[in-house]
């Protein structure tokens, strides 16, 4: 057997944490071999990112290795000399961070930066780096790469800005490329890109790559091996099809029953019940049974070892059991009363447009980011709209609760004022972390609303505060606290709280659950769920991911360059006939059952392009199945397959 390109050997590291140490690794143990992807998955707080910059030497000057060692080529890196461990950086070991947005210089051209390390690693002149830079550009996909090598970042699609952050990492030709949630902020079509960007550069280069993500059906696209980490501890290994179709550990079945996924609709999704322990006094016995649904009472005492590749004493007899949600949300599930045939629709939305100006002072080009949507949602219904970054969707959300004023249309609320619209209409943000004010108390948070709507004062108040929290599954204890006293989903289900707290009858919920772990991200999707039964609240629900898309809504919208291009019961919109953008939105999806073998339908470019208006179809420039000239010149007439499925499409059914 070939020497693996990384191996980690029962590395521990800690962290600083009050008067003692906090565990954040503990006895981490794997192996990157030549040529092949190893995906390192588990909820933030497991230790991934530690791992990734314990390879890299970038720890925190206050961490420090307790235990174990790191060995690239056979070789340990704790033994080499700090100036030999800066050589190896960027050069023969690279990393691609998360946010492209974030890595990026923003006042350097983008050509400028990629050069940085052939200038530092390979003594390259400024021709010769140029040169090298424009090569890679192409290489990893960019079309106009010397245009692209004087651009600054800010003038980049997300797609192109981590292309850029790719071509950086390749630019010494490393033995292996670390990448650290790479595609997380990105659409699910340009994730699909720089997934095929990713296995051809490894099918060419030979490369090794260190994996790191919580989307499980990325790890099933385009990694060999998987490690599931699990506050710290490594829980289960193996290769990805044998840990993905048939886990053995707990932890990983939960994961994987947490995932909503469009072929398998189910009323309730199965969250990872509890949170993440305190690493600074972690629980006795098996680190993970507080949450585990199969605990018994020698898992709360006796510490698990990693035997068989899993950290589970029970691993064998558990073999075939299925995760299961925690039996209190299940028996607590309101029961769903649809609204009646003929009832009026809540909100009507009739030709809605909105226009900006593009540039500064003196540039007059303009774009239609919302252009003629109609729209209707019925009293307790969940709308989903779907599209790309760029097709208007947020634009379209908020218009509708009056923080964008349109440039043309109509928008009604039950018949509501504008004033009464404030109340009845809200929305959930994406990002809690900068929704959510950090000098205030939960308590002031939720309970703002409450008194610039006059809704409740004195002691009245906090009681009221106190329903609000609960249901959204949070207990009084959480009152005091402050936002960074709080877990991501924590966070979120405050900004539900505070959505609610005016009884709206119309909530947009503008990517509410996109930056969260998969487990959370499930516990607020059933919380969500809940609260429309229980409050009758519509929703727009706003994503990029169809299979959550699916999972809540009762109708989709699809959304491309402005405009509905299909619209219609989930059933009909998930299943053929499709709009050629909707099918390749559908095909593009990370799929755990899927895995790598499916035909994927791959797009061009992005969906955003200047232009005050679109002749012909808005989606001609990258449909896979245009027919000719009349997708061009004229506007694609809506078919309708079936009562209530709306397609905009020159493609005649049946084709």
């Amino acid at each position: 057997m070939s020497q693996p390109v990384l191996r980690l050997a029962r590395l521990c590291v800690d962290y600083p944490a009050g008067d003692g140490w906090l565990g954040a690794l503990e006895d981490v143990s794997f192996e990157v071999g030549a040529g092949r992807a190893l995906g390192v998955v588990g909820e933030s707080g497991s230790g991934k990112s530690t791992t990734a910059l314990a390879v890299l030497g970038l720890l925190a000057p206050e961490a420090r290795i307790a235990g174990g060692d790191i060995l690239f080529k056979g070789a340990s890196l704790f033994a080499l000399p700090d100036a030999e461990r800066r050589a190896l950086r960027g050069n023969r070991i690279s990393i691609v961070f998360q946010d492209p947005f974030a890595s990026l210089n923003p006042s350097i051209p983008v050509g400028r930066q990629i050069a940085e390390p052939l200038a530092l690693h390979k003594g390259l002149s400024d021709g010769a780096a140029g040169e090298e830079v424009r090569r890679l550009l192409a290489e990893v996909g960019i079309a106009n790469p010397q245009q692209v090598a004087l651009a600054y970042p800010h003038q980049l699609s997300g797609g192109m800005k981590q292309r850029a952050l790719i071509a950086t990492a390749l630019a010494c030709s490393p033995d292996l490329l670390v990448l650290d949630e790479p595609t997380t902020a990105l659409d699910v079509t340009i994730e699909a890109q720089i997934l095929d960007l990713l296995e051809k550069l490894r099918r060419d280069r030979g490369l090794s790559m260190l994996y790191i993500t919580h989307n499980l059906g990325v790890v099933a696209r385009i990694c060999d091996d998987v490690c599931v980490l699990y506050a710290g501890r490594v829980v289960e290994t193996g290769s990805a099809e044998s840990v993905l179709r048939q886990p053995r550990h707990p932890y990983t079945k939960g994961l994987l029953a947490s995932l909503p996924r469009v072929a398998e609709r189910k009323h309730r999704l199965a969250p990872i019940p509890g949170r993440f322990p305190d690493l600074s006094a972690p629980p006795s016995g098996c680190i993970f049974h507080p949450r585990c649904h199969f605990a018994v009472d020698r898992c709360k005492t006796e510490p698990q070892v990693l035997d068989k590749d899993v950290r589970c004493w029970r691993a064998e007899e558990l073999a075939d059991a299925a995760w299961q949600a925690p039996a209190e949300q299940v028996d607590d599930a309101p029961v769903r009363v649809p609204a009646a045939d003929g009832t009026p629709p809540l909100v009507n939305v009739d030709a809605l447009t909105k226009e900006f100006r593009l540039g500064g002072m003196f540039n007059s080009s303009r774009v239609q980011a919302v252009d003629g949507v109609t729209l209707r949602v019925a009293p307790g219904e969940v709308l989903g709209l779907v599209g790309e970054s760029g097709c208007g969707k947020s634009t379209l959300g908020r218009m509708l609760i009056g923080l964008i004023e349109p440039s043309a249309g109509t928008i009604g609320i039950d018949g509501g004022s504008q004033k009464e619209n404030r109340r009845n209409a809200q929305i959930i943000f994406q990002n809690p972390d900068s929704s959510l004010n950090p000098r205030k108390t939960v308590e002031a948070i939720v309970g703002r609303p409450l008194v610039l709507h006059g809704l409740a004062s004195g002691g009245d108040l906090r009681k009221r505060v106190v329903e609000l929290l609960e249901m959204v599954r949070l207990s009084p204890a959480y009152l005091a606290r402050y936002p960074h006293q709080l877990s991501g989903g924590e966070k979120q289900r405050v900004g539900i709280a505070r959505a609610i707290a005016t009884s709206p009858k119309f909530i947009v919920c503008d990517e509410a659950v996109s930056a969260l772990d998969v487990s959370v991200q499930a516990y607020v999707l059933n919380v969500l769920a809940d609260l429309r039964d229980r409050l009758n609240v519509a929703y727009l629900f706003i994503s990029h991911d169809l299979s959550v898309i699916a999972h809540i809504a009762d109708r989709i919208a699809v959304m491309y360059r402005g405009a509905i291009v299909e619209e219609g019961p989930v059933d009909d919109v998930l299943g053929p006939p499709f709009h050629p953008y909707t099918e390749a939105l559908l095909s593009a999806i990370p799929d755990v059952e899927r895995g790598s073998g499916v035909q994927r339908i791959r797009l061009r470019g992005d969906a955003v392009e200047s232009g005050r208006h679109v002749r012909g179809c808005r989606f001609q420039h990258r449909c896979p199945r245009k027919i000719g000239a009349i997708c061009e010149s004229e506007t694609p007439p809506v078919i309708e397959p079936s009562p209530g499925h709306r397609i905009a499409c020159h493609i005649p059914l049946g084709n």
